[in-house]
């Protein structure tokens, strides 16, 4: 595990904590010397989280659900008394459905975008202003979804692309005050969140989720905690956008080269995935 001494007594704050990008982030961190923060609607993930990290009374936890606009913003004073200011906030967690639009109910997206975006707004502006105190660092998880659009997934890239022009916009105001604001896109990552998508409708003939979940597995190339270090890496250098994974770095590629024509490629690499 590589480790990074500009968050060493450091207050971070990790949302998603209990498994995938967010557990490989508070283990990484803690190691780092980190004062950690973190959270989940997953009580007992994120107590294994904390069983991982071993004892220590450098750190807190709490259930929060990212849908629950008053248990935030009840959160950050809560933070700054037990821990002080936070220097940086990891905004990680998230869900997914699978449906196309026609097949998803209105209120299936709502839930979506209610923990996607609204989550990652709450949290920002929750710890804003402790962040513009210590001069900090705010990271966004959007998606390579935030960037190219993909089939069946019309509720999580909308989502993902909110996340990342909140993002981009609030780096700008916020250049002024001294705090780093990073939007992170990560590609296919080995964790759970397609494992623990609810389903809204499947178009494939004869494809189960449980072979979704198997192609999704063997086209996966990052490992959660390769992704944690990349993230990491890029918010101790402040950079405003984190590319993780080589299959994310190839599409945003060729979202750039071809902006239209990009879609074609999705269209049988979505296919290819589903199938294989």
């Amino acid at each position: 595990m590589k480790t990074f001494q500009i968050f060493n007594d450091k207050v971070c704050v990790v949302t998603g904590a209990a498994s995938g990008i967010g557990r490989a982030m508070a283990l990484n961190l803690a190691a780092s010397g980190a004062r950690l923060a973190l959270s989940d609607i997953n009580e007992d993930g994120l107590r294994e989280t904390l069983e991982m990290i071993g004892p220590s009374n450098r750190h807190m936890a709490d259930r929060i659900d990212m849908a629950d606009a008053d248990a935030i913003a009840a959160y950050a004073p809560k933070v700054d008394a037990q821990l002080g200011a936070a220097d940086y906030v990891f905004n990680i967690a998230g869900l997914t459905r699978v449906g196309d639009f026609r097949s998803t109910s209105a209120e299936s997206y709502e839930k979506v975008m209610d923990v996607n975006f609204y989550g990652v707004v709450r949290m920002s502006k929750a710890f804003l202003e402790q962040l513009i105190q210590t001069k900090g660092g705010l990271v966004n998880i959007s998606s390579i979804f935030g960037i190219v659009g993909w089939p069946g997934q019309s509720h999580y890239c909308a989502s993902k692309f909110g996340v990342r022009g909140f993002t981009e916009t609030l780096s700008m105001e916020m250049a002024e005050h001294g705090v780093s604001v990073s939007c992170v896109h990560p590609g296919g990552i080995q964790t759970n969140v397609l494992r623990n998508a609810e389903v809204d409708h499947i178009a494939a003939p004869g494809l189960t989720k449980a072979m979704m979940d198997e192609n999704f597995d063997e086209n996966t190339p990052t490992t959660a905690e390769r992704a944690a270090e990349i993230i990491l890496d890029g918010t101790a250098k402040r950079d405003q956008r984190i590319i993780v994974g080589s299959d994310a770095k190839f599409m945003q590629f060729w979202n750039r080269l071809f902006p239209t024509r990009y879609r074609k490629m999705v269209m049988k690499r979505a296919q290819r995935i589903a199938t294989d």
